[in-house]
C-alpha cells in the first residue's frame, strides 16, 4: 500500500509571501482529510522571523484538533532543532519529521549549524519521540542535488542515512528539495537505503516538480519500494532558502496517476481538486493539471470518489496500525 503524505499546509504554504489566515489553513487540512488523506503535515515549528507563514503553528494544530475530533488521520509537523521538537510535542502532534540537509553549506544556511550538530540533535530527538510514543521520520533534504554545492555524491547520502538509522527512526525519507533528481537516482538511492536497512524501515520521498521530472520520480520511487509519497494540493510549495525551488508534485495529479495505474485509489481526486479551489480562492496560485483537465474517464470515479456514508464527515477509514508507514530556529 502506498500512502500520499499531504504537505500543502506546511511546505505548500511556507513559500507564500502573502499571509494565509489560520482559518484557511485549518479548512485546508480538513478538506484534505475529507478527501481521504490519512497523513497530513499540518505545519512546521520554526522561527516566525525566518518563515512568517508558519508563525501560527500552534493555533493551526489546535484548530484542526478541535474541528476534526477523533480521527485516524495522522497530524504531523516538521522540526529542525531541539526547540522545534519541544514545541511540536507540546502542541500535541502525532508525528514529527526531522529535517537536515545533505550538504554542509546548505545545512549551515538553512539550519544555522553543521551537519554533525544536526545529526546529534536527531539522535537525541528520536529517543525522546519514541519515549513519548510519537512516530518519527528522518528526512534528508537536497539528497539529489544542492543549490549551493551542486552535485551530491550518493555515497554521502547513504553515509548520512546509515548514521540516522542508528537512532531507530520509524521512517527514512529523502527530499529532492530543488527538483533536480531523475528516476535513475531515485532507483539507486532507495535501493541503497533498502540494503542498509535490510528492508525493515519504511521509505518515503519528498519531490518537487521544478524540472518536470517529479511524477516520473514518484513512479520510480514506488517501483523501488517507497511506501509514502509527499505531495501538495494544487502543486503549491517551495523552499524559501533554496533559489528557484518551485512547487511540490500535486496531490490530485499524483492521486489520479496512482489510481489509474492500480497502485492506490484511496484518495478522492475530486476532493483534492476542491481543496485546490479553496487555495486559489484565497490568492494562492496553483499549478496542478487535474484542475484544468478533468480526470479520465470522467464518468468513472475512483472508489474514493464515491459518496461517503450518510452523515459521515470523513470517508470511512481504518486506523493506521503501529509500525506501518503512516502510523530549530530556521528552516
Amino acid at each position: 500500500m502506498v500512502h500520499i503524505v499531504e504537505v500543502s499546509p506546511r511546505d505548500g504554504l511556507q513559500n507564500e509571501s502573502t499571509p494565509v489566515s489560520t482559518a484557511v489553513k485549518v479548512d485546508l487540512v480538513l478538506q484534505a482529510a475529507a478527501a481521504g488523506l490519512t497523513r497530513i503535515e499540518v505545519t512546521s515549528f520554526v522561527s516566525p522571523k525566518a518563515v512568517p507563514q508558519m508563525a501560527d503553528a500552534e493555533a493551526v494544530l489546535a484548530g484542526v484538533r478541535e474541528r476534526l475530533g477523533p480521527s485516524p488521520v495522522e497530524l504531523s509537523a516538521v522540526a529542525l532543532n531541539a526547540r522545534g521538537i519541544d514545541r511540536a510535542v507540546a502542541a500535541g502532534v502525532d508525528a514529527v519529521t526531522f529535517v537536515m540537509l545533505a550538504t554542509e553549506e546548505f545545512n549551515q544556511r538553512n539550519q544555522g549549524c553543521s551537519r554533525a550538530e544536526s545529526m546529534r540533535t536527531w539522535q537525541a530527538s528520536a529517543r525522546r519521540l519514541r519515549e513519548r510514543g510519537l512516530r518519527s521520520t528522518f528526512m534528508l533534504g537536497a539528497s539529489f542535488g544542492c543549490p549551493f554545492s551542486g552535485e551530491v555524491a550518493p555515497g554521502d547520502v547513504l553515509d548520512l542515512v546509515q548514521e540516522a538509522l542508528e537512532a531507530g527512526p520509524d521512517e527514512i525519507a529523502l527530499a529532492d528539495t530543488i527538483g533536480c533528481g531523475v528516476p535513475t537516482q531515485v532507483t539507486d538511492l532507495f535501493g541503497g537505503i533498502r540494503e542498509l536497512a535490510g528492508g525493515e524501515v519504511p521509505m518515503r520521498v519528498h519531490l518537487h516538480n521544478t524540472r518536470n521530472a517529479g511524477y516520473a520520480n514518484a513512479f520510480a520511487a514506488v517501483a523501488a519500494g517507497v511506501t509514502a509519497l509527499d505531495a501538495s494540493i494544487g502543486g503549491i510549495g517551495g523552499c524559501p532558502f533554496a533559489p528557484a525551488a518551485t512547487g511540490n508534485i500535486a496531490t490530485e495529479d499524483l492521486a489520479w496517476m496512482l489510481g489509474r495505474a492500480g497502485v492506490d485509489d484511496s484518495v478522492s481526486v475530486s476532493g483534492t481538486i476542491g481543496a485546490a479551489r479553496l487555495l486559489a480562492g484565497n490568492g494562492v496560485g496553483t499549478s496542478a493539471m487535474l484542475g484544468r483537465a478533468a480526470p479520465f474517464p470522467a464518468d468513472k470515479p475512483f472508489p474514493a470518489d464515491k459518496p461517503s456514508p450518510a452523515g459521515s464527515p470523513l470517508p470511512s477509514q481504518q486506523p493506521v496500525p503501529a509500525g506501518r508507514p503512516g502510523a530549530g530556529d530556521r528552516t
